[in-house]
């Protein structure tokens, strides 16, 4: 018999939406998404859950949170205030900078991606891939102007709609089932990150 035995789907943090509880748990109820990216993200997932239980596929779905780090698409907000900050021109700040997210250094997802693969679990589950430290986005700017040595400008703009206030990985599940456990700080990875921009 041929065909896919075992299937790893990239979730995200938005399936959470804009809930207040914190930290975001695995069990937690996410049955309402307020941007299209989230609703396909839980549907992805939704659709794994089925694939599982028609054919018996063994199915991990990673929820990532604000993954960030070298060769980080041009768009997203650490590369784009990077590149921005280096050509003198502001960046585009949407709300006050309260709001929080958990980043998280590309090479701790690799490491939870690795760890997860190599225990070979059998079945469906859902896992958070975090760092599991907040941090307001005035802050995370804070963490590049350091990085660069610079002030940067910043254009404050109204909030997004679709954009939630917060994000935060419970990691416990994880770390207890294939041993994910975080190491890098915002500021260590973006001054990892501003390193390679560099280059």
């Amino acid at each position: 018999e041929h065909g896919v035995k075992r299937m790893l789907f990239a979730s995200s943090s938005s399936v959470y939406g804009n809930q207040a509880k914190t930290p975001f748990s695995e069990s937690d109820d996410v049955g309402f998404p307020i941007s299209p990216y989230a609703a396909t993200k839980r549907s992805g997932e939704l659709l794994c859950h089925a694939y599982h239980h028609l054919y018996g596929m063994d199915i991990a779905c990673l929820r990532f949170f604000t993954v960030y780090g070298p060769r980080q698409r041009p768009d997203l907000a650490i590369r784009k205030f990077t590149d921005l900050a280096l050509r003198n021109q502001p960046i585009p700040l949407f709300g006050d900078g309260s709001s929080r997210r958990d980043y998280t250094f590309v090479d701790d997802i690799t490491d939870g991606i690795r760890g997860l693969l190599e225990k070979q679990l059998h079945g469906y589950g859902i896992f958070n891939l975090g760092c599991g430290s907040p941090v307001t986005l005035l802050e995370m700017v804070q963490a590049i102007e350091k990085a660069l040595g610079r002030k940067i400008q910043i254009e404050w703009l109204p909030k997004q709609p679709g954009d939630v206030d917060q994000t935060h990985a419970d990691v416990q599940k994880a770390f207890e089932t294939f041993g994910y456990e975080p190491k890098t700080d915002l500021e260590t990875g973006v001054r990892k990150f501003v390193e390679w921009y560099l280059r």
